[in-house]
């Protein structure tokens, strides 16, 4: 048995361990965003077209979700210190591979060793933190989570237009890189052992399985959404990704030990919470998705200047997360989830009505309260639907919920912004901006609509006390 074991009962400081799995999951989730802005200047150097670009986000993505619902069966398998180690390890790799990339092969080979570390980072880091710390005290350490999954991306594009105004395109992965090196040498020296093995046997089909279908719908969502839902790459990918799912999902529940438990389901709470982040998740990626095109396309600001726009409301997400954290574990998660929602549909409303004059601090104002509403319901509700599993199904369900939060994501972007491409009525209106800013407008409409769907959601949420130590709403394990 290891030294870096912890044993039922033994105490030991938190903070390092804590703060390792946060700075792992911020640079990777970083990256997800990191080169939005940055691929024209990619293009130019290596002499590649917009297409061929694009692929170095999308590989990123497409990676990272077929990573992630296998999390539980290596977190299964692995110790703590040994998964993260490899994790943080892979990525850093990516990361050098990427920063001195010759061509775009190179390039593209660094980020699928990124994406496979980053992918394991998120689950495992949420698996960790509901194993050290009481059920009284999740919410305040999820809301550290909240802020990595919202402060990250929004910084991205950010940071990117910043640094490529003054740097090289590669200058991105060797802001990077140091961070990464950093955290993998404390990780050596304070990660500990604290999650249980039980060494679930390997099924290679069920991997493939997963890989085809979640890879296959995550890639036809993002396709549809920029070459239309009946391109032949966007119906292929989707057919695939349907039927290999399909036939995932039934081989899981008839193994005794699944990759992916979806039994996880028959936990009422659980489900309605999973269902009601994936909504928040679709608001917040499909405004990040859509307001950067209508003030970069429609009004002429650069990639720094919209940036700048969500930066606001990442920084109040990022603030007000730990906040909302400690607001559920003294009060559950349903008045958080109502009143979030509420705030949510609200100021999505307020973006039906944008015009070309709109102005940049109306835009800023109303998306950080946007984003304050989306700090109130995504962490709670993910920590309330988590605390009804016992720990042996926990890895299960933070790959989960990640895994749907992903798909989300994807499906809701490609929607909306097929419904703004499609909504844009560019012959009939006075200027071919008015036109387009339509189908911003009806965009935004169908999400508000969304945001009510989510609010009706929310009142399903059984609000559980968070602080009743001995809490158990599920301690029996789920018979596979």
């Amino acid at each position: 048995m290891s030294d870096k074991d912890i044993q039922p009962g033994q105490s030991f400081n938190k903070k390092p361990i804590v703060a390792v799995l946060i700075i792992g999951a911020f640079v990777a989730i970083l990256n997800q965003t990191l080169l939005a802005t940055a691929l024209p200047h990619i293009m130019n150097d290596l002499d590649i077209s917009a297409n061929t670009a694009q692929w170095l986000t999308t590989v990123f993505m497409l990676v990272n979700g077929i990573m992630i619902p296998i999390t539980a069966f290596l977190i299964e398998t692995f110790t703590t210190r040994r998964l993260f180690l490899s994790a943080i390890g892979l990525f850093t790799i990516g990361t050098i591979i990427a920063s001195v990339a010759p061509d775009f092969a190179s390039l593209m080979v660094g980020r699928v060793i990124q994406a496979s570390g980053a992918g394991i980072m998120m689950p495992l880091m949420q698996t960790v933190f509901l194993t050290i710390f009481p059920v009284e005290k999740r919410g305040q350490v999820m809301g550290l989570v909240g802020l990595v999954i919202a402060f990250a991306p929004a910084i991205g594009p950010t940071l990117s237009g910043w640094l490529i105004g003054f740097l090289p395109w590669r200058s991105l992965f060797f802001v990077v890189l140091p961070i990464a090196v950093i955290d993998l040498i404390i990780a050596y020296f304070v990660l500990k052992n604290v999650t249980e093995r039980r060494y679930p046997k390997l099924d290679i089909t069920s991997i493939i399985l997963s890989s085809f279908g979640f890879g296959g719908l995550l890639y036809g969502f993002s396709v549809a959404g920029t070459d239309g839902w009946l391109s032949a790459n966007a119906l292929i990918s989707l057919i695939v990704g349907a039927i290999t799912l399909t036939i995932f999902i039934l081989r899981q529940l008839k193994l005794d030990q699944p990759i992916l438990e979806f039994r996880v389901f028959k936990y009422p709470v659980f489900t309605f919470t999973t269902i009601v982040a994936m909504v928040v998740f679709i608001s917040m990626i499909s405004a990040e998705t859509i307001l950067p095109i209508y003030l970069q396309e429609m009004l002429g600001y650069t990639a720094l200047e919209s940036g700048l726009v969500l930066l606001p409301g990442a920084i109040a997400m990022g603030i007000m997360s730990p906040i909302t954290g400690r607001i559920f574990d003294k009060v559950g998660a349903k008045w958080l989830a109502l009143t979030g929602m509420s705030i949510i549909t609200v100021t999505t409303f307020f973006f039906t009505s944008l015009e070309p004059n709109t102005t940049l601090a109306y835009v800023t104002v109303v998306y950080a309260i946007r984003m304050f509403g989306v700090s109130m319901v995504m962490m709670p509700v993910t920590t309330a639907g988590l605390n009804q599993l016992n720990l042996k199904l926990i890895p299960h369900g933070t790959a989960m919920g990640n895994t749907m939060r992903q798909v989300a994501g994807s499906i809701g972007t490609a929607i909306l912004v097929t419904v703004m491409t499609n909504s844009a009525t560019p012959n009939t209106s006075p200027t071919r901006i008015e036109g387009m800013i339509h189908g911003v407008n009806v965009a935004f409409m169908v999400a508000t609509g969304l945001g009510f769907i989510g609010v009706i959601l929310a009142m399903f949420i059984k609000n559980t006390n968070p602080n009743r130590k001995k809490q158990n709403t599920a301690t029996e394990a789920v018979e596979a």
